[in-house]
């Protein structure tokens, strides 16, 4: 158990993969079937061994080998006594400690030492585990289209829900880089005190500002010269007759058009994507006439990037579907100027509202009022006053980021905007439900240090000095296995499909797994919550497995100003 604790952070992918080398071992125990395919040996290394994460399986096992691999890698599906003197004796660099295994119907099961486990990941380096693994370099640049402004800049009431759905995505995306290492900035910077920017505030998102007078004529003279001398300029017979407006109101969408003015400035996108090798885009995309817009905004991009010190930059332009094939024109056109920055798209799929039509503005009203209707329902007369005004208004926004977050970004979301349902304060329903939860902890930790204070509960000792062993209810096991170890893991995916080279042009950032991950977390906690009385007499042992979860909750970026007025809500401490 010492040489444990001097090891990397516990980690279930190294411990997965020493597992299978394990397994493995020797080319010489896989079957001949299998060695006669030259290097490959079935099955899929990766696959060799699953975690176990549902309570039901927890109870006996934490890792499987299935009987159908046993089968594959050796005779009748024996596992000779060599490999599994190999697996009982795993030791190494984030490996989980081990402390049994067996050959059952179902296959090679194994135990991890699980007190050994506790004692690593609470008495260790616990900052490790809320943290991603490693910190990387470079700069983000997340460009939002849907708040650049085309004649005027949008207002929550021109604003759409599939509008609003990138904005929180590309929000909630920057977050999670930052907390990656990136150098993460945001394009355009809104007019400072619009009603757009205190409607973002309100849903949590302090999105970048500037002065409302402020112009960036140089940088659009600059862009508009850069695109005049491209070599992707077309030029009096190179044109066609067919071309697409950049930029223009009409989404970006095809028009065949009298070239009636002979100075307008034309690119050839296709001939950007194709000569420079970049694939992914549309091949549809043709000559772009150039439009006032499209200049304004490259010129924000430009001085954006200008921000960004580091050598490499990438830059995401989170967009709805509908507008994916403009802001292709756009990134080419970018592109043609002289930009020579990675670009990717993230694409969201549509908002469907069935039987209404709501937009941003609207669609925040209606829920703010249904959550002051049941909190009046739950809790009476007490919904008044200025402290549950904030509570409502963070309920409120967390309810809407989970709405238009849980779901795979490039998926349509469905929601229910009827007046008499949508929200509710009980049960596993997102936003709320995980607020709810972590205002649990957050009441229980302050009866804690009240009872210290009084003297019920002496000062906790350093977790070195805590026996581990105290924690056998399969709830504690299933905190640290399925969520206090695995969220570094889960961070470190965030930033993974942002490739600087090649690809395609979009990435698919898998931000909705942060929500599903928090509200399983809820859920577990919940039912342990209910089922065991914390403050007890296991009071040490528990108060260290809730530390580190209530900092899963709170140093979570789904949402930002996240919890602080909804802690203050009547809560029963366990």
């Amino acid at each position: 158990m010492e040489e444990i604790e001097e090891l990397s952070p516990l980690r279930v992918a190294s411990t997965v993969q020493a597992l299978s080398s394990a397994l493995r071992g020797n080319r010489e125990n896989a079957p001949a079937a299998n060695r006669s395919k030259g290097d490959r040996v079935f099955p899929d290394p990766e696959k060799l061994w699953f975690k176990e994460s549902s309570a039901k399986n927890l109870r006996n096992r934490d890792f499987l080998s299935p009987a159908t691999v046993l089968n594959t890698l050796y005779a009748d599906g024996q596992v000779p006594p060599a490999v599994m003197s190999r697996v009982l004796s795993l030791r190494g660099s984030g490996v989980l400690p081990v402390a049994g295994a067996e050959v059952m119907g179902e296959g090679l099961r194994l135990r991890v030492d699980r007190a050994a486990a506790f004692k690593a990941v609470l008495a260790g380096q616990t900052a490790d585990y809320l943290k991603p693994s490693s910190q990387k370099e470079g700069c983000v640049l997340i460009n939002c289209p849907a708040l650049h402004p085309k004649i005027y800049t949008p207002t929550p009431e021109t604003l759409t829900l599939g509008q609003l759905r990138t904005v929180l995505l590309a929000d909630h995306m920057g977050a999670l880089l930052r907390s990656q290492g990136f150098s993460v900035f945001y394009c355009p910077k809104l007019p400072k005190d619009g009603n757009i920017v205190a409607f973002l505030r309100a849903l949590g998102i302090d999105w970048p500002t500037a002065a409302a007078d402020l112009t960036y004529e140089e940088q659009e003279e600059q862009i508009l010269k850069a695109l005049e001398s491209s070599i992707y300029r077309e030029e009096g017979a190179d044109r066609g007759r067919k071309t697409c407006r950049g930029g223009g109101g009409d989404g970006g969408k095809k028009v065949e058009e009298e070239e009636e003015n002979e100075g307008a400035l034309r690119i050839n996108l296709k001939r950007v994507f194709q000569e420079e090798g970049l694939l992914g885009y549309d091949p549809s995309l043709g000559t772009c006439t150039v439009q006032r817009d499209s200049i304004s905004q490259l010129a924000q991009l430009d001085l954006c990037t200008a921000d960004c010190t580091d050598v490499t930059v990438t830059v995401l332009h989170v967009t709805s579907c509908q507008d994916e094939f403009r802001q292709q024109q756009m990134a080419m056109l970018w592109r043609a100027s002289g930009a020579p920055h990675a670009q990717k798209h993230v694409v969201c799929g549509p908002v469907k509202t069935p039987g209404s039509h709501l937009t941003a503005a609207q669609y925040l009203q209606l829920r703010s009022g249904q959550m002051k209707e049941a909190s009046e329902m739950k809790y009476g007369d007490q919904v008044e006053g200025q402290t549950w005004d904030d509570i409502i208004k963070v309920m409120t926004s967390a309810t809407v980021r989970f709405e238009l977050l849980s779901t795979v970004h490039t998926s349509p979301v469905t929601l229910d905007v009827q007046k008499e349902g949508g929200v509710s304060t009980k049960g596993p329903r997102g936003g709320v439900f995980v607020m709810y939860n972590c205002a649990r902890l957050h009441t229980l930790f302050d009866s804690y240090e009240r009872g210290v204070e009084k003297g019920l509960y002496p000062e906790i000792p350093e977790g070195s000095q805590l026996d581990f062993s105290a924690l056998k209810e399969e709830g504690e096991w299933l905190l640290l296995f399925n969520y206090l170890i695995p969220f570094s893991e889960l961070l470190d995916q965030s930033g993974q499909a942002i490739g600087y080279e090649g690809g395609g042009a979009r990435a698919n950032i898998k931000t909705e797994q942060i929500c599903k991950f928090l509200v399983s977390l809820s859920k577990d906690f919940s039912s342990y919550y209910n089922r065991v009385h914390v403050l007890g007499v296991r009071l040490y042992s528990y108060i260290y497995v809730f530390t580190y979860t209530k900092e899963i909750f709170l140093g979570n970026r789904v949402f930002r100003g996240f919890g602080s007025p909804f802690l203050n809500m009547p809560i029963h401490a366990n």
